[in-house]
């Protein structure tokens, strides 16, 4: 047998879903950045499908490589959940009924209204000698087993489960088991990032060139998305002995070489800012969309707190709803063209006039893959700004992608322009 590699980490993704479409696996990514807290590098990620043979042998190859393996899915009551077998069949432990992951599920169940049935109970077998991990969001429980050297960890593959169970219970487990193991070697990363949006990754690649010393520890991760690129800085959390920048030193000098294209930091998310914009200043907002059919509410309002500013949302989709609900003038509609400057202008003052609030907001245009015209092509968006008086304005953008793309494209532009004229940005 191979010599694990010592304090790598390997994920296997459980679940013939991942294998055949339609799904994709996100849970590695996060599991990484968690990891990577430990001084743990990911090394491997596995999806197998849910078959108990495939399981068990990816399970194996997985423990001689790594010294961290944790298992994502399989764990819910359908017959087709086969991750507690594999891992008990892997490991020679029997697998037995544990009051307190039932009890834990049946609490979880009555908050619902629900009593476990016969299949969700199986949820409730753990291998023996195992550590429960709890799930504080759903009945499914993980656990956590050494096993030939090396940590495994199994959990639900569901993320807003997953992640919390993570953070709260792995993490703290794996840290002591490193120390235990009096680890060497083990050095604790961090992740620092930023969002920038309005621009190509080409853009901010130049910004960035030569940021990062030779020879420096520290990795520089450029991500782009249909809504923004995001910059990563990955390295050891303290300074390095021989005198190289630190992360924050790197951090400071990227958020100043990025400034005038960087909206957020960390968690930060467009709709996030904006609201915290919006709070800061007691604005409130209404807005009238058009071709991204009410995405631009449903991003504002993830946010908690946000009917502290926001008033109301009207999806105005039809050149009837414009005139109707928003009083966009039908001869306006006529001259332009719902798709224009002109009536991006009218659908914002429209909504703040109506509404009664600080701002209106708007959004216009041909999100295909029908509907265009040789002189107003698929990707073409208005994005309408009133603020009152002398302070109204439009913005034109020429977007590039499938329906959907376009949609999140031209929500997240609207949310951007809204962004710079709360912080005073000229328009450019």
């Amino acid at each position: 047998m191979n010599k694990p590699r010592r304090w790598s980490a390997e994920t296997i993704a459980i679940g013939s879903e991942l294998l055949l479409g339609g799904h994709l696996d996100t849970n590695s990514l996060f599991i990484a950045g968690q990891l990577a807290i430990c001084g743990i590098e990911l090394r491997y990620k596995t999806t197998v499908g849910d078959d108990v043979s495939d399981i068990v042998a990816v399970l194996k190859t997985a423990v001689r490589r790594a010294r961290v393996v944790v298992l994502t899915g399989g764990l819910g009551p359908t017959v087709d959940d086969l991750t507690r077998e594999a891992v008990a069949c892997a490991t020679d432990r029997r697998l037995g009924r544990r009051k307190v992951a039932l009890d834990e599920m049946a609490a979880r169940l009555a908050e619902w209204g629900r009593t476990p049935t016969t299949s969700q109970i199986r949820q409730a077998r753990i291998p023996a000698g195992a550590d429960l991990l709890s799930n504080p969001v759903g009945t499914a429980p993980g656990f956590a087993v050494i096993w030939k050297g090396s940590f495994l960890a199994a959990l639900p593959g569901v993320p807003r489960e997953m992640e919390p169970m993570v953070r709260e219970s792995v993490l703290p487990k794996l840290q002591q088991w490193l120390r235990d193991q009096r680890a060497v070697g083990v050095t604790p990363m961090v992740r620092r990032v930023l969002h920038t949006s309005g621009v190509p990754e080409s853009v901010v690649d130049q910004k960035l060139i030569g940021i990062i010393p030779k020879g420096s520890p520290i990795q520089l991760g450029i991500y782009a998305s249909p809504m923004e690129i995001m910059v990563s800085l990955t390295g050891p959390a303290a300074i390095n002995q021989l005198g190289a920048m630190s992360i924050d030193a790197l951090f400071d000098e990227a958020r100043d070489r990025l400034r005038d294209i960087l909206y957020g930091e960390a968690d930060d998310t467009m709709e996030s800012v904006v609201g915290r914009l919006l709070g800061e200043q007691r604005l409130t907002l209404a807005v009238a969309e058009s071709c991204t059919g009410g995405l631009i509410g449903h991003r504002l309002t993830q946010i908690s707190g946000s009917s502290a500013y926001l008033d109301r949302v009207a999806v105005t989709y039809s050149n009837r709803a414009k005139v109707e609900m928003l009083g966009v003038p039908k001869d306006m509609i006529g001259r332009h063209g719902a798709v224009s400057s002109e009536v991006a202008a009218a659908m914002a003052r429209g909504i703040r006039e109506r509404s009664g609030t600080s701002i209106g907001l708007s959004v216009t245009g041909i999100a295909g893959p029908g509907g265009a015209t040789e002189t107003k092509p698929v990707g073409l968006v208005f994005v309408g700004l009133d603020g009152g008086t002398n302070a109204a304005l439009t913005k034109e953008f020429r977007f590039h992608g499938d329906r959907q793309v376009i949609k999140q494209r031209a929500s997240q532009a609207a949310l951007d322009l809204l962004r710079r004229w709360l912080i005073g940005m000229s328009h450019r």
